[in-house]
């Protein structure tokens, strides 16, 4: 008879990894942060440090710990120390993207996370600075002097968010929303752009912890289409919340998509519609962790679940 196995805590294990990684941002934006440029540390520990649901470095420590049986005579220690850099740095770039996002020239928000937007707090040319500046410290929380990540993976790791931040990627993505404006998509074009603009990043978490170890190809690839999946998921229900819930629940301003005339799940495929697309994204996630033979994806799994039941 098989053992049952116990159910998974999704709180107890996010609080302990959430601790983690509250307390590695701190002390790496610490780090080098000198006196004289406080008018660039300011809006960066502001965009950083105050808020956020960390999706991004929880799926790249759930992904390593799914591969971490597969570890062998490799020293583990190394890999966490890799996954929870690789955690936080795409964190980074889905920062800069936010202030970046937020500024007059593109979406033109004053409200995030339930603040003022970065732009709005500090200006724009301290935002367009800070975002830079967050950009390229990603790539620094990549590659330390100290060694602890091993060259190899450092170069897999640089390589797969360069990808995923690029114009391949989460740029491109942006570039394809601003030029939608008022454009009817079909459903195959509003997933290209979504793919790129929201999934590159989700999905690049989760292959990023999974290279944080030595997982074999058919894990990879497995893992690889969860986080795709997860990744439009994740934009589908964020359609839905724009035009179900309210400002003070999202921390941002609701409703703001239609009012710029953009393409979304909902507008072409109905709230219904959209529900519907959600839940196939789901279990299109699950299914692909199933197909991964990893022995421990109950994090990657709740975390899945954690996506489609959100309020914000």
């Amino acid at each position: 008879m098989s053992a049952v196995l116990p159910a998974f805590d999704l709180r107890a294990w996010s609080q302990a990894a959430l601790s983690q990684v509250e307390s590695a941002m701190a002390l790496w934006l610490a780090e080098g942060a000198v006196p004289q440029l406080e008018s660039l540390n300011a809006p960066i520990r502001y965009s950083v440090l105050d808020g956020g649901k960390r999706l991004r470095p929880l799926l790249a420590l759930a992904a390593r710990a799914a591969v971490a049986a597969h570890d062998g005579k490799a020293a583990p220690a190394d890999f966490d120390t890799a996954a929870l850099r690789a955690g936080c740095a795409v964190e980074l770039i889905h920062a800069y993207s936010l202030v970046h996002d937020d500024m007059p020239c593109m979406d033109n928000d004053v409200l995030r996370r339930g603040k003022p937007t970065v732009h709005v707090k500090f200006g724009e040319a301290g935002a367009l600075l800070a975002g830079d500046a967050l950009q390229a410290l990603a790539f620094e929380w990549l590659t330390p002097a100290d060694d602890s990540i091993p060259a190899a993976t450092q170069a897999v790791l640089c390589a797969r968010l360069a990808r995923a931040a690029g114009r391949n990627g989460m740029a491109g993505g942006q570039a394809i929303d601003l030029a939608s404006v008022g454009v009817a998509l079909d459903e195959s074009a509003l997933r290209h752009m979504h793919s790129l603009k929201t999934g590159a990043l989700l999905q690049a978490s989760v292959a990023m912890g999974a290279a944080c170890g030595a997982a074999p190809a058919r894990a990879l690839a497995a893992l690889e289409s969860f986080g795709a999946a997860l990744g439009l998921a994740f934009q589908v229900v964020d359609d839905i919340l724009d035009v179900t819930a309210d400002s003070a629940t999202l921390g941002k301003t609701a409703g703001k998509d239609a009012a710029a005339d953009k393409p979304t799940y909902v507008s072409l495929l109905g709230l219904d519609g959209a529900r519907a697309r959600a839940r196939q994204l789901h279990a299109a996630a699950i299914s692909a962790l199933a197909d991964s033979g990893l022995g421990d994806t109950a994090a990657l799994a709740a975390l899945a679940g954690l996506v489609m039941n959100r309020d914000h």
